[in-house]
């Protein structure tokens, strides 16, 4: 029987042992020697054996056989049913990852194209602001050549009205030193002037002489504060365009500055909201729980 025999060493114990000690030769073939005898021991045996005993541990060990692969397919179906449940609730929980993303990226589509719309609207605002900045700027500009231009006008008047009085001026008095150089050489003429050149009638046509000269001069006088206050309201106005002009210079530098910021605000907000969702599609997973395979992030 098996109790009675021990059970060999396998061949490739034998072969292993021989290609560890090549030398022992001798060992060598006393072990090839004894597993032939264990060999036909064994058959011996077999043929002395009750067939009946033969069978029946043949079929205990059928029997266990049996019951060791019904086990391991009972084993394997438990297996089975747990991967295929495992791998529906993957697959639910990748479908759901799937439709989470394809909504993001639909939302992130749509900011996109708002904020294209957005980017032109405010192309188009700052292309407006511009344009009226230059309009405005133009017109201060053309004010301030209109201004200028009046008040070289005004000086030019001034300076003639002003040449123009004291020539009359010295005229005047050349004219009464002349008519004065007559009356002196008149001796008829004499008794009616005095030195200063004045008649020696009554005071009254003195008087009405005084009066015409002071009218005159009254009229000049008139003119000329006219003139002034006309010249004083025309620096006035061109302090105003200046200072209008100034406002308007500050104002298209705020304008150019709040444009410039928005849209590097804009554009950075949009860079950034692309990098996101970029590093996002792009993360690897992360590690799955034992027995799943990775769901998409």
């Amino acid at each position: 029987t098996e109790e009675q025999f021990p059970t060999p060493p396998p061949s490739h114990t034998i072969t292993l042992l021989n290609n560890k000690f090549p030398q022992h030769c001798l060992i060598q073939k006393k072990l090839k020697k004894y597993e032939r005898e264990y060999h036909m021991m064994r058959e011996q045996q077999a043929q002395q054996e009750d067939p009946i005993e033969r069978f029946e541990r043949e079929n205990r060990r059928l029997q266990e056989a049996n019951m060791r692969l019904e086990q391991e397919n009972d084993d394997l179906a438990h297996e089975l049913v747990t991967s295929k449940i495992a791998l529906r609730k993957d697959l639910d929980n990748a479908e759901e990852k799937a439709d989470a993303l394809n909504k993001e990226l639909l939302m992130t589509k749509q900011k996109l194209i708002d904020a294209e719309d957005e980017k032109r609207r405010l192309e188009e605002e700052s292309a407006q602001l511009k344009e009226m900045c230059r309009r405005e700027l133009d017109k201060a500009e053309s004010e301030i050549k209109k201004n200028s231009s009046i008040i070289g006008d005004y000086k030019q008047i001034c300076s003639q009205l002003s040449e123009r009085l004291e020539k009359q001026q010295i005229a005047n008095k050349a004219e009464i030193e002349k008519i004065r150089h007559k009356v002196d050489d008149c001796e008829h003429c004499r008794e009616f002037f005095n030195k200063e050149g004045r008649l020696k009638v009554a005071s009254i046509a003195r008087e009405g002489s005084d009066e015409d000269t002071d009218e005159e001069k009254e009229v000049l006088k008139n003119q000329l504060r006219e003139m002034e206050l006309e010249l004083a309201q025309t620096k006035l106005q061109l302090v105003e365009a200046e200072c209008k002009i100034q406002d308007l210079e500050h104002d298209l530098g705020q304008a150019l500055n709040e444009v410039q910021a928005s849209r590097k605000t804009w554009f950075n907000r949009t860079l950034s909201s692309i990098k996101t969702v970029t590093g996002q599609l792009l993360s690897p997973p992360p590690s799955p729980p034992q027995g799943r395979p990775p769901a998409p992030e």
